[in-house]
């Protein structure tokens, strides 16, 4: 182990004998005669008798399938593995089997609603009445039914209700530019909508209903819209075809929910990529792949257990809300919130873990690197209930580590996670039976053989490369709708690599099983044939004070070069002066190398995001390599797409100074 590595939390003897994982160890050993001497053991197994593995999470978790599988895994082909074939289930049929009067099933506050309690069997009741209404308008298996609401419990209600008749799911945030919506729904020609009015952020009003309405005229497959009045109570449809409103809809007698018995592989819910960069694709999953997916992550990795109470924030536009709402499989308490989580102030989140007594408290990187940066102290509120941490969205630095401990919690337990839409779960992530280290991911998640290669393909240890995954994982997409011959798919992971996936980060993986992700690998920074991870600037960025954000990014030039710039915002809209360049040059090269330091810095009004949080370095940089902007990026897919301007000017002095 690297003298570097700084231990900051251990799991004491009573967590470890008390978590979920300890007591699936154990059932191997009663049931399976299989003993592993630590984590690092089972993970090996875990991959190296694939089939054998996810046949013991189907039988631990004793999967309900309405009839038995014939074959746990058709092959390792990438794409094209078939998992338990035969088989035929449904995901929320197994929601509902954490059913219990002891514990809430859904916690929920926003902006302008207190907390709410919503009981398991107010949660069966509601959805058994939407759910009976879409099968009195036609609604059956396959058909699509679509999402534009934010992080409420009626989102969940609607999901749940969909996915138990077998139709198929798929979700944006009503934030979300119009035409970005259009660009992702039209793609699956959904049959039904569920839609808000509007919605509330920073305390203001933002009325959406002009909007919706809109996109119904744009998508001729709607037949029917769900219309929900939730900004504004008094709203009304009017302008809006074949609308129903939601209270309308839930207006009969069902008690009974009907789930429908599906193929393992049925499509469950359709996500999508951030779309920045042009059509989004539209990524499916299965029923079976995300149930077991889900079940062994929330059980196993995040140590979920009936009465826990668990928080990811996210919006219903991030594949975290699919993540966060399986919590509810595990019998789990899920919290939810909608709005700003730093309105009225960045305080706000940890005021609502102390009011709503979460045991998991999930957010980003950015999220946690912004408290830091603003100086909040989130142990003034009273944590007592907090036993877990989770970061995920981009890299969290060392520095970030150290934070969470010195200034929510000596005792608790961090858990940062990386995975993403791609497979609706995570490669690499927490495990409650070991330490966590500064600046580390604690480990490879289990049935995920994930490597670090280099650039011949073959798997390094301690040494940086591009995260690739050697076989198949039950919640890889089924599929991306309309992809004809798997086209897409192929090209997104599939041709660098044969017969491997590669997931385009560069990570690092310690002689320890520790996990270091560095960075985009297609917006890699390379100084004189040097690769360097974007997190590694950032992270010296990040030590300077006067620094609220920063994006950085390398350009080919002609004859070899390359150029270099460092943008950055400035805290309280301040200016970039000299001092806080030498600041950034000097922390850069000591915590670094001279290699690092930008050619030159920048100061700009924000960084660009995608609706998921993620900094646009891969999108920024084609614009300044002269691709246009509206094939380089799409403003309806960004947080906030006016950021997208300054750099569309700059473009044109790199062009004119680099390429003219």
């Amino acid at each position: 182990m690297s003298n570097e590595m700084k231990c900051l939390w251990t799991p004491s003897e009573d967590f470890i004998a008390n978590a979920n994982i300890t007591e699936y160890m154990e059932w191997l050993k009663s049931t399976r005669g299989l003993s592993f001497r630590d984590y690092d053991a089972l993970w090996q197994w875990s991959v190296d008798e694939l089939e054998t593995f996810w046949e013991s999470i189907w039988e631990y978790f004793e999967i309900t399938s309405h009839t038995p599988y014939t074959q746990v895994l058709s092959s390792m082909e990438m794409p094209g593995a078939k998992w338990f074939k035969g088989s035929t289930l449904n995901y929320a049929e197994h929601v509902f089997k954490g059913f219990s009067d002891a514990y809430p099933a859904i916690i929920f506050k926003s902006e302008k609603h207190p907390i709410t309690e919503i009981s398991w069997g107010e949660l069966k009741n509601q959805v058994a009445k939407v759910a009976a209404y879409l099968k009195s308008i036609g609604v059956e298996p396959g058909d699509r039914i679509v999402s534009y609401m934010p992080n409420i419990p009626q989102t969940i209600i609607a999901f749940l209700a969909v996915s138990s008749v077998g139709a198929v799911w798929s979700s944006c945030s009503p934030d979300f530019g119009t035409n970005s919506v259009v660009d992702r729904f039209k793609q699956i020609s959904p049959k039904v909508m569920f839609a808000v009015d509007g919605y509330t952020y920073s305390g203001k009003l933002f009325d959406r209903t002009g909007e919706v309405a809109h996109m119904k005229s744009e998508m001729p497959s709607l037949e029917k819209v769900i219309f929900l009045p939730y900004a504004n109570e008094q709203a009304q449809p009017e302008q809006i075809k074949n609308a129903i409103f939601w209270q309308d809809a839930i207006d009969n007698d069902a008690t009974d929910i009907p789930f429908a018995a599906v193929p393992f592989d049925h499509p469950l819910w359709t996500v999508y990529s951030s779309g920045t960069t042009g059509i989004p694709k539209a990524i499916t999953h299965g029923h079976g792949g995300a149930l077991i997916e889900h079940l062994k992550f929330q059980t196993l990795h995040s140590n979920n257990k009936p009465g826990d109470r668990f928080f990811w924030f996210s919006t219903t536009g991030w594949v975290m809300w699919n993540i966060a709402m399986s919590s509810l499989l595990t019998g789990t308490t899920a919290v939810i919130y909608d709005g700003n989580p730093a309105y009225p102030n960045i305080d706000a989140m940890w005021q609502y873990a102390e009011e709503s007594k979460m045991t998991t408290f999930g957010t980003s990187a950015a999220f946690l690197i912004a408290c830091m940066k603003d100086g909040v102290k989130p142990n003034k509120f009273n944590l007592e209930n907090l036993k877990c941490l989770g970061s995920t969205g981009s890299p969290l630095p060392p520095e970030g580590f150290d934070w969470v401990y010195d200034s929510i919690k000596s005792d608790i337990w961090l858990t940062s996670v990386s995975g993403g839409t791609d497979i609706v779960g995570g490669f690499v992530g927490g495990c409650p039976i070991l330490p966590v280290y500064s600046g580390e991911i604690q480990c490879r998640l289990l049935g995920s053989d994930v490597h670090a290669f280099d650039e011949e393909g073959h798997s390094v240890v301690n040494e940086v490369g591009e995260m690739v995954i050697k076989k198949p994982m039950p919640s890889m997409p089924i599929y991306f709708w309309n992809d004809e011959n798997n086209k897409r798919y192929r090209e997104s992971y599939f041709d660098t690599y044969a017969g491997y996936w590669r997931h385009g980060d560069w990570m690092k993986i310690s002689d320890i099983g520790t996990v270091q992700i560095l960075g985009r690998s297609d917006s890699t920074l390379n100084r004189s044939g040097i690769r360097i991870g974007t997190s590694e600037v950032y992270r010296a960025v990040d030590k300077v004070d006067a620094v609220a954000d920063s994006l950085i990014v390398s350009l080919e030039l002609p004859g070899g070069e390359y150029y270099m710039p460092l943008f950055v915002t400035i805290r309280d809209g301040g200016e970039l002066t000299e001092a806080i360049v030498n600041e950034i040059r000097s922390t850069i090269r000591a915590d670094f190398s001279p290699r690092h330091v930008p050619d030159e810095i920048i100061r700009i009004d924000a960084v660009p995001y995608t609706m998921s949080g993620k900094k646009m370095e891969t999108p920024i940089k084609k614009i300044l390599l002269g691709a246009p902007v509206d094939k380089a990026a799409n403003k309806d897919a960004m947080q906030n797409g006016d950021a997208i301007n300054f750099f569309v000017d700059f473009a044109k002095a790199v062009q004119e100074k680099y390429f003219s």
